[in-house]
């Protein structure tokens, strides 16, 4: 049996799997226990930046998460935080969730930089099926108090609703308040560092949950490794001397494992350098350190996921959690210093490692975060469930995108999408769930796959679309390019001028797309 794409017949097929897969866990009358649900977020997290995925940063715990479940080389998200925390959360385009851009109001429906009442959130659906709903760590889609996550459905909050950028307590560069549910807390800054207290929290939440019999749908949204370079002393020091040798060799040798491990096809042509020369350089060390220090932040993250799996076992409830980890988007190309004279890694310390390093974390693809490329918009996905996926350990190159998560959640947990909440018309979501994947076997034919339903990106002018394997790309106010992604994933020949009539239909289906969300003039 051939995995599915994103076609309607096909997705039917899969919602017909993931039912009868369900059913078949009954017994008798008896409902089998609904799965916890835990949603992590990485922020800024290159495509390549795990060790399943070919780097060499130590990710030991997500690395066996792949290895006992699944992991997806073809996922999307849709190129920035915020927007893709929206699409996250409703399972609809991010237009027309409210946050088209940023948090910032733009003056329009599709821009006004918070979650709509148009929407629900998974938090939202879960609670009202007897989920404890709970989220540690980054918000970052409505800054205001009547939007915080508290009001979309998470009954336990701790963490930043205005965003990211901290992770030693308090910053001397930005303003970001934490809060543990609706109280601002201030913690020592001595031993505060964002990625373990975000995790520390969910924890306290989960093992203090009222209810007990209850399942628990936690959202765990981390800062990292997004820019500041800041980590613990302890963490930068196991990367000491690993970038040394530069840019070219670590990104070469990333390319050459992806292939080993069967991310990429063997025959892949790697897309262009788009850094210095590291010989050219008169501070390597420096930025060895930048990288080193990124890594850091990356080990730190998969060690606090450890501490997440290890309380689920303490707790009993491993079995039955499905774990879903993902980035918001593709490395992060900008070029970012702060404090000129401090060493890169401290608190005193507000620098991006920029895009010679960003080049690397998006191996093999091209382009960064914001831009609709695949460096942008690709992320690794792990899908981890022990008593729900069957054939653990496949790689699965099944398309699919971040709206895709709220209708997966919603069906692995038996839960009804509504047509009105709390008194209000709710429009439907846009995603496809992919729960009918985790019923299937191990298969030969499981490499293949094609997307006939089209996929949509737009972010501050950069706009694309994917419609089964032909993927139509524009950045800014540069012309169109089409590519073949099944021969050609890394973008490398643009066949626009070949391909004119396709080129242009695939113009008008976005347009199309792009003027029934709300999709400013200025960004067409």
């Amino acid at each position: 049996m051939q995995l599915a794409g994103n076609n309607i017949f096909q997705r039917f097929c899969l919602g017909i799997l993931a039912l009868l897969f369900f059913a078949s866990c009954q017994e008798g009358e008896e409902r089998a226990e609904r799965p916890n649900i835990v949603v992590i977020l990485a922020d800024d997290m290159g495509y390549s930046d795990l060790g399943s995925m070919g780097s060499e940063i130590a990710t030991p715990n997500l690395d066996a998460l792949a290895k006992d479940g699944l992991l997806f080389t073809n996922f999307y998200n849709t190129s920035r935080c915020c927007p893709s925390r929206a699409s996250l959360l409703t399972g609809l385009y991010q237009h027309r969730a409210g946050v088209g851009a940023m948090n910032h109001d733009l003056g329009t429906p599709s821009y006004q930089g918070f979650l709509n009442d148009k929407c629900v959130t998974i938090a939202e659906v879960l609670k009202e099926n007897g989920y404890h709903t709970i989220m540690s760590g980054k918000w970052h889609v409505g800054d205001e108090r009547s939007q915080w996550p508290d009001q979309r459905g998470f009954q336990d909050f701790y963490g930043i609703p205005k965003g990211g950028g901290l992770y030693f307590y308090p910053s001397e560069f930005i303003d970001r308040p934490i809060f543990r549910n609706s109280e601002q807390v201030f913690p020592e800054p001595e031993s505060y560092y964002s990625t373990d207290n975000f995790t520390d929290e969910a924890i306290q939440f989960i093992k203090n949950g009222k209810e007990k019999d209850h399942p628990f749908f936690l959202y765990l949204a981390y800062i990292a490794p997004h820019y500041p370079l800041q980590a613990w002393p302890e963490d930068i020091a196991k990367y000491e001397g690993v970038y040394t040798e530069g840019y070219e060799t670590i990104r070469q040798r990333r390319f050459a494992r992806q292939k080993e491990l069967g991310i990429i096809p063997a025959d892949l042509d790697l897309s262009p350098s788009d850094f210095q020369s590291w010989d050219s350089l008169q501070n390597k060390s420096e930025e060895a350190r930048k990288m080193a220090v990124y890594a850091a932040q990356v080990d730190r993250m998969d060690q606090n996921i450890g501490k997440l799996i290890q309380a689920l076992k303490e707790e009993g409830k491993m079995n039955n959690t499905l774990i879903l980890f993902l980035s918001d988007n593709g490395a992060c190309a900008e070029d970012v210093n702060r404090s000129p004279e401090a060493e890169v890694g401290g608190a005193d310390s507000f620098v991006a490692y920029g895009q010679n390093w960003a080049n690397v974390s998006n191996t093999p693809y091209r382009l960064y975060k914001s831009m609709t490329h695949e460096g942008g918009i690709r992320t690794p996905l792990i899908a981890h469930w022990p008593n729900g996926i069957k054939g653990e350990g496949q790689i699965i190159r099944q398309v699919a995108h971040i709206n895709d998560i709220l209708p997966t959640c919603l069906a692995v947990a038996g839960a009804e999408y509504p047509e009105i909440y709390e008194g209000r018309e709710v429009i439907a979501y846009d995603g496809n769930s992919f729960a009918g994947i985790f019923a299937q076997v191990n298969d030969s034919e499981k490499n293949k796959t094609a997307s006939e339903d089209a996929l949509y990106w737009e972010h501050i002018g950069n706009q694309a679309i994917r419609e089964e394997d032909w993927k139509l790309v524009k950045r800014g106010k540069q012309s169109w390019e089409l590519y073949d992604l099944s021969q050609d994933p890394t973008e490398l020949n643009d066949l626009s001028l070949s391909y004119p009539e396709k080129a242009s239909s695939m113009e008008m289906r976005w347009q199309h797309w792009a003027d029934s969300v709300g999709v400013m003039e200025r960004s067409k």
